[in-house]
């Protein structure tokens, strides 16, 4: 019996080994919220793909549990509401953009989560025009970010005491912005990055 318990536990270590060298993640888990209309869909999409073939547990959220819609037509089944997202249960929160993501720019829970998330050291990530969310949660005051490059976006950030780089990406301790579709993929990248160094 004993031989059999410690051969179990051999396996189980070559497998978890051989996980985390692949760069698989076991048990990290992330939350995108997305709008219920008009959400990005590359900016959803494509890092959803890169944190999934990492072995990252996705959870989809909206202001709605209806069937999402992106601007391109992508369609998505939230899987839980915005306003029931506890940061503490996961390792990285994600705002999608798009133009329906105004819906959440000004909204309260939407800054709680930034703030719990923040608070909790969870790694937060923006893309497109979330990240004036994230600036209008507080959240971003003297880091530096970016943000889809519009005049508004870029005043909002300043206004909120934020360091606006107009890069593709940036990455400031644990928060990740980026500027909108074409940089998604490496947006996803960098917060899969980010998950496997914790």
């Amino acid at each position: 019996m004993k031989k059999i318990f410690l051969g179990l536990m051999a396996v189980v270590c070559v497998f978890y080994l051989a996980a985390n060298v692949q760069g698989v993640t076991i048990g990290k888990k992330a939350v995108m919220i997305i709008a219920n209309q008009n959400f990005q869909d590359d900016e959803f999409a494509q890092p959803k793909a890169v944190l999934e073939e990492a072995g990252i547990q996705v959870t989809v959220a909206s202001t709605s549990l209806d069937e999402a819609t992106g601007m391109n037509g992508l369609k998505v089944k939230p899987d839980i509401l915005m306003q029931n997202i506890n940061a503490g249960n996961y390792d990285a929160v994600l705002f999608i953009g798009g133009s329906g993501a105004a819906v959440y720019l000004d909204d309260s829970v939407a800054h709680k989560i930034a703030k719990d998330a923040v608070r909790a050291n969870k790694i937060i990530g923006a893309i497109c025009i979330a990240p004036v969310a994230l600036a209008k949660a507080g959240v971003l005051k003297g880091k530096r970010a970016t943000a889809y490059p519009a005049e508004e976006n870029k005043k909002a950030l300043q206004d909120n005491g934020v360091n606006y780089t107009a890069r593709s990406l940036e990455r400031d301790g644990n928060i990740i912005t980026a500027d909108g579709p074409a940089s998604a993929k490496i947006f996803g990248e960098e917060i899969k990055r980010a998950l496997l160094a914790k």
